[in-house]
């Protein structure tokens, strides 16, 4: 996402023609928009994605049943 960002505004003043991104080279410009497909394409394949959402997954869960273990009363779990 960073480097869509720095893609964006790298664009945008070199469209606007300020300095010193003006005198950039385009393909400098463009750059972090080619590092960003291949950021995506290394993160799908290696399945770096998949474990990251399965983590945000399970903490949701957690915290779901620590929440509903706390209305009952009783002490929720310690994660390891």
């Amino acid at each position: 996402m960073y480097l869509l960002f720095i893609g964006v505004v790298g664009l945008g003043l070199k469209y606007l023609e300020i300095s010193p991104v003006a005198n950039w080279s385009w393909w400098v410009v463009l750059s972090p928009f080619v590092l960003a497909a291949a950021w995506w394409a290394w993160a799908d394949a290696s399945g770096y994605t998949k474990r990251n959402e399965v983590r945000k997954m399970e903490d949701r869960k957690q915290k779901r049943i620590d929440k509903q273990r706390t209305a009952m009363g009783l002490a929720p779990k310690k994660r390891l």
